[in-house]
């Protein structure tokens, strides 16, 4: 029997002709758009749309602007850091578990949208346990974060497989789930999901929201059963232009996070991903949010604002101090003291 969950994402909008017709719009140019890079937008998410251009707008309907040729295919040097094609083994004591190669909408930003809801995007049950024997044969990783696509989109027995295993491996101590369901699909969290989640602790939950519209009773809701059931939540914001680019808009929706008991994790400046660059922000836009935070709402409610490197170099958290300007470039200094021009706007 189908969940209630699952109906919901068969209904999702995914052809450019639909949504042409729902907002008066010329389909045309969108439809190259959508067969480059897959479109999805779930229910929940379009009746969240009150008019084109608007900030959920923007997150997920197709733009022309997509195919432009500029940024990275894989800005963070994935590929070539993947040991197993289901891991990515950036840091030493952390890896990245790609098990879904879907989405319940997809973001227009994405990090990996040259392959998330494309064909052959979700990995093979011999690709994931690859991924699991690597973990498994690598005992300096001792967190591992499930990733892809969204983890939670699979069925709870395939999800709870998967958990279990990573779960029993001994040196594996914390396990982190990266999800947008929270925003995307709020009706995937059930108290069934809940209570399997429950049983891996310490679980934490890596939510993604960019703006305050998104956080509906129904996406309240589901926090709350998440919190309840002992999962920790975290939030990932990622800075988007003519999305949230402004620091009110940030300052009201890290508090009602923290409200919700959603911490507010990272400020990401966005990734130089191709077909990315309209949504793209100077650094200082974020250092001028992060700035307006302080004193204006709890330090709870402050997140850290990163950029991820190009080429794998990490995450760097960045503050005033930690930059130089270099050209057009502007110089960060990583963890390991290594300097990388950062191609600012």
């Amino acid at each position: 029997m189908i969940e209630g969950w699952q109906q919901q994402l068969k209904d999702s909008l995914t052809r450019v002709e639909t949504l042409a017709e729902r907002f008066g719009l010329d389909p045309a140019p969108l439809a190259p758009v959508a067969e480059r890079y897959p479109l999805r937008i779930s229910p929940h998410i379009l009746q969240l749309i009150e008019t084109p251009g608007d900030p959920i707008w923007r997150q997920f309907v197709p733009d022309p602007l997509e195919l432009a040729e500029t940024g990275l295919v894989d800005p963070l040097n994935e590929e070539n850091l993947s040991p197993v094609s289901s891991v990515v083994h950036r840091y030493p004591d952390r890896a990245l578990f790609l098990v879904s190669g879907s989405c319940a909408s997809y973001c227009r930003f994405c990090t990996r949208k040259r392959k998330i809801g494309c064909d052959g995007s979700s990995p093979s049950f011999r690709e994931l346990r690859e991924g699991i024997d690597y973990i498994a044969a690598t005992p300096q990783i001792r967190d591992v974060l499930f990733s892809g696509g969204d983890p939670l989109l699979l069925p709870d027995s395939v999800l709870g497989d998967l958990l279990d295993r990573v779960h029993q491996i001994p040196h594996v101590e914390i396990i982190r789930i990266g999800s947008r369901v929270t925003s995307t699909l709020p009706q995937r969290i059930t108290p069934q999901l809940c209570r399997l989640l429950k049983c891996f602790a310490p679980l934490f939950l890596n939510t993604h929201f960019n703006h305050s519209r998104e956080l509906t009773t129904e996406v309240v809701a589901a926090c709350n059963l998440l919190a309840d059931h002992g999962i920790v939540l975290g939030n990932q914001t990622v800075l988007l232009k003519g999305v949230n680019d402004d620091p009110s808009v940030l300052q009201e929706l890290f508090f009602k996070l923290l409200k919700m008991r959603v911490r507010p994790y990272y400020l990401h400046q966005m990734d130089l991903v191709r077909g990315g660059e309209h949504f793209r922000t100077p650094l200082a836009t974020g250092l001028k949010v992060m700035a307006s935070l302080r004193g204006s709402v709890t330090g709870m409610a402050s997140p850290q604002f990163v950029v991820d490197l190009p080429g794998g170099k990490g995450k760097v958290p960045l503050l005033p101090e930690a930059l130089s300007q270099s050209g057009a470039s502007t110089r960060i200094i990583t963890s390991n003291g290594e300097i990388v021009d950062y191609p600012d706007m």
